[in-house]
């Protein structure tokens, strides 16, 4: 059967997101939300509506459809997110009137805090890394001192080359979401780690990533995941521990010792303010559980 119009225009839409370098994450999610999308209005044996054909109530019966499968308001959002942002698109490039995806009400998320660890429970952690017997062990630990020595999404750790790194003054340049750049401090235990992986690793013709494979190759979002996940499972360490949980105690352990939240905003490359607001809330939790268990009239 030959491509669809709206088949087209989505593989269009993708294509454009390459081109403006979203995270291979975000492209990966996109694909397979409006593949979804587009099955759902796809009959046996025939094809989609055009994109011009379709209107707000088509959206709602698709969204309608989502919560009849139980899925989670996060995912919900997510998949909404992808067509609006597919037929806002559209309208750009003049195959629609108008993104009618757009009136759609995005599904309410419940607020949930993140489970962050303690310092204490960090450090345990991280001062037990060398004691496991893996084959690149001082490669493992600077992953893991880097992601909480500068509260780097894994994308962003994945990413690095060696001409980020500004090993005397111990800076580091991490390119972020929506091609973004800043400028990330690391400190001592990092530093170290750093450089007694960088001194195993040694030059490697043509490779400028920071993190290799067992193979010579750029260490993936996924390999990262991998590798923390093998970590917490060998050292009995709390099963909910993944990367993005030292980003979250990166920041909640600076906030708690007195850093300015617009600093830590800077820090984490977040675009608006409300964003890094969250941590608030988790030291504000941490606190009442603190008062809760040792004042004598809680």
């Amino acid at each position: 059967m030959p491509e669809s119009e709206l088949d087209s225009q989505v593989n269009r839409y993708l294509e454009e997101l390459r081109r403006a370098n979203a995270s291979p994450h975000t492209l990966d999610a996109y694909a397979a939300d409006l593949r979804q999308f587009v099955e759902y209005f796809t009959p046996p044996g025939g094809g989609p509506p055009a994109p011009g054909d379709f209107d707000y109530w088509m959206v709602r019966e698709w969204l309608g459809g989502l919560y009849k499968q139980k899925l989670s308001a996060v995912t919900l959002r997510r998949k909404l997110a992808a067509v609006r942002s597919l037929f806002r698109f559209l309208a750009r490039e003049g195959a629609v009137a108008h993104n009618i995806a757009r009136l759609v009400r995005t599904p309410k998320a419940p607020k949930t805090l993140p489970n962050v660890p303690t310092a204490e429970q960090t450090n345990a952690f991280l001062d037990a890394v060398p004691g496991v017997e893996r084959p690149h062990p001082a490669r493992d630990l600077a992953i893991f001192e880097m992601l909480y020595g500068c509260g780097l999404r894994v994308s962003e750790l994945a990413g690095l080359n060696l001409q980020d790194l500004d090993r005397s003054e111990r800076w580091v340049r991490v390119r972020g979401k929506g091609k973004k750049q800043r400028q990330v401090p690391y400190g001592s235990k990092a530093a170290a780690a750093l450089e007694r992986y960088l001194e195993e690793r040694g030059p490697k013709k043509g490779q400028d990533a920071v993190f290799l494979n067992h193979r010579g190759g750029r260490l993936t979002d996924r390999g990262i995941r991998a590798i923390l996940k093998l970590y917490v499972t060998l050292l009995g360490a709390d099963a909910s521990i993944h990367p993005h949980s030292f980003r979250h105690a990166y920041a909640t352990h600076l906030l708690a010792d007195g850093a300015d939240l617009r600093a830590i905003q800077e820090l984490l490359g977040h675009a608006r303010l409300s964003t890094t607001q969250k941590y608030t809330q988790l030291s504000l939790t941490e606190l009442l559980a603190t008062y809760d268990k040792t004042h004598p009239r809680a």
